[in-house]
Order: structure tokens, then sequence, then C-alpha cells
């Protein structure tokens, strides 16, 4: 499919450089059969039923932007993905003096060891500690990854340590959030338990590919990223167990949906599964598992756009599009949301 279909303008003013406070005040375009409907994340459970499923990303994101020292040199780091034994894959800025072996000091005892020569600013980095270490260092030295389109405009603060996690982050391992669940707080999911929509929570941490812009002509020629994760046992039980007696399975954000319909079979029976997933969902696509999903306002070409045309159509998207820019909506990490159902159900 021609990927220019998926491709619309945005004024940089609807780009979301802070969340709304409180966080379910933000708003809320309900795409219903009759036409967009405007409302605010705090009126979920006046959408839902008792008996629907709101299904929750727990991953965690790690604070894994670094700044180093190269002798007099300052070098900046994004962890990617860890690839074991205290290494990680890596972008570094400026990259193309690094060299194998070359030291990356980042504190008086936090240090990295360059392993090979950069690609395109990929660089693989030696920790030679402990994950649990590793981990604690982070935590000291690293800040939140915030998406590029907000770190072109702003530095990224101390409120973001915050802002960037979800309320229900349990799981280390994101290296971006799972942005529509930034959304929920706590009260909110007590109204919603209260009437009666159930709960549960898988994994998927979420990798920088999340951000990179198809620059395939078609979508067939698009290689997509893979993410690790994990539905355990208990939460593929509710998911069918709420299709059996006929609730509706609401997945919170594009990763619950791609993870899910990853471990659907055929007729829509979800699975316990961990391990990696690249599924690709564009128009055209079969959904199995998912009826419903509330999901953030994503960027043009981009595989998320591609994935909310193909669960409740792209003329349906590109109009529910237009009508949020013509009313204020707040794209992208920190932006609005929709809840959208699935196109034929």
């Amino acid at each position: 499919m021609d990927v220019a279909r998926f491709d619309f303008s945005l004024p940089p003013s609807a780009i979301a450089l802070r969340p709304a406070r409180p966080r379910d005040a933000a708003k809320l375009l309900h795409l219903t059969p009759a036409g967009p409907a405007d409302r605010h994340i705090r009126d979920l459970p006046e959408l839902l039923a008792p008996g629907d499923l709101l299904v929750l990303n727990d991953t965690r994101v790690l604070p894994v932007q670094l700044t180093a020292r190269r002798g007099r040199g300052r070098v900046e780091l994004t962890l990617l993905q860890p690839i074991g034994d205290g290494r990680w894959q890596a972008f570094a800025r400026p990259a193309r003096r690094l060299r194998a072996g070359d030291v990356l000091h980042i504190a008086r005892d936090f240090t990295a060891s360059v392993l090979g020569p950069h690609d395109q600013g990929r660089i693989t980095l030696d920790f030679a500690m402990a994950n649990e270490d590793l981990l604690t260092a982070l935590h000291q030295y690293g800040v939140m990854p915030l998406p590029p389109y907000i770190r072109k405009q702003r530095a990224v603060d101390d409120r973001d340590s915050g802002d960037y996690q979800t309320v229900v982050a349990r799981r280390d391992g994101a290296v971006a959030a799972p942005t529509a669940g930034l959304h929920f707080t706590e009260a909110l999911l007590a109204a919603l338990a209260e009437g009666g929509v159930e709960r549960a929570d898988l994994t998927l941490h979420v990798g920088p590919g999340t951000f990179l812009p198809v620059s395939a002509d078609d979508t067939d020629d698009h290689h997509m990223h893979a993410e690790w994760g994990e539905i355990r046992p208990a939460t593929a039980e509710r998911v069918n167990a709420a299709r059996q007696r006929g609730g509706r399975v609401v997945a919170v954000g594009s990763t619950c949906l791609r993870l899910l319909e990853s471990a659907a079979d055929e007729g829509g029976t979800v699975r316990p599964f961990a391990g990696e997933t690249d599924i690709f969902i564009t128009p055209g696509y079969r959904f199995r598992a998912v009826d419903m999903m509330l999901t953030n306002f994503h960027l043009p070409r981009s595989t998320l756009f591609m994935l909310v045309a193909a669960f409740a159509g792209l003329e349906r998207m590109r109009a529910a599009y237009a009508h949020a820019i013509a009313h204020g909506y707040r794209f992208y990490s920190y932006g609005d949301a929709c809840l959208l159902h699935r196109e034929g159900a």
C-alpha cells in the first residue's frame, strides 16, 4: 500500500510538550459510528460497560539517556536495547570519531567501553557490570528518553521522571513510554473498577523503533522493528473469559493491541506469550482479539497511524485527525487520545 496515503499535515503548535494535569483531564475523541464526539479521559467509565476488559502495558521506562566524556569531548548516549552480559546497543552523538576500545566516562564509577565502530550513529557498549548494578547507575545518572519531537523544543527535566511513566509501570525495560497509558490515574482506575470494567496487564518493552519513520514508498517494503513482550497466563485467561461472556477487550495503546494480536490464534483465543513480536498491522489485517482501543494521536506516515487506520478505517481516521486538529487536540506522546471501535464491529 502506498505510504503517501498515510500522510497528513500537522501544525507544529499541535505537538504537546507537557501532559495534561491531572492526567485524566486530557481530551478524548470518541470515534463513534455516528461520528466524532469530544470528551475527556475522565469520561471513560461512562463510555465502557460492565464486563469490558481494559488491558494495560505495565512496562517501565528506563532513564537511558546519558552524557559521557571521551577525553575532553562530550558524547550523548541513548541506550536502545540490551544484548546480554552488560552490553547494550546505543545511539551516540557524535559517533563518527568513536573507535573500538574507547572508554566513555559517565561518572567516577560508571564507564562504558565501545566494542565496535558506529553504524549510522549506532554503537555497541560494554558496561562490564551486572544488570542490577547497571539499572542502579541508570537511575542515578540517566534521564528519561523523551521523543525527539519534544527534545528538539525543550530540555528534559525532573518533571519528566514522573510524567513519562504510567501509574501501572512495574517491569523495567522500555526506552519509550506506552503513551496511551500515561492518561490513567489511580482514581480513574478505581472508578472503572467500580463500574464493573475489569483490568489485565501485559508487558511490552517499547523500543526506539516506535519513532522511526517509514522510509519505504510501499508498506510491503517496510521492515518492522521487534520488541519483547509477555502475556502471562492469568492475563490470557482474563482476555478469553471477557470475550466468552460478551465483554469487549479494550487495548490501551498500540503496544497492547500488537501483543494481543501476536498471541491470538485464528479463532481469537489468546495464548500465554513470551518473546519478540514484529507484527506490522496495516489496512486489510483481520483483527482477532481486540474490540476497542485507546490510543494517542500519531505521526504522519508512521506504522502507528497505519495501525489505527487498519483498526478503525483509513478514511475515518483521516477525518478524525482533521477534526482533532481543527478542535485543538494535542498530538503525540504527551498529547490527547482517541477511543476507537474496530471497523465492522
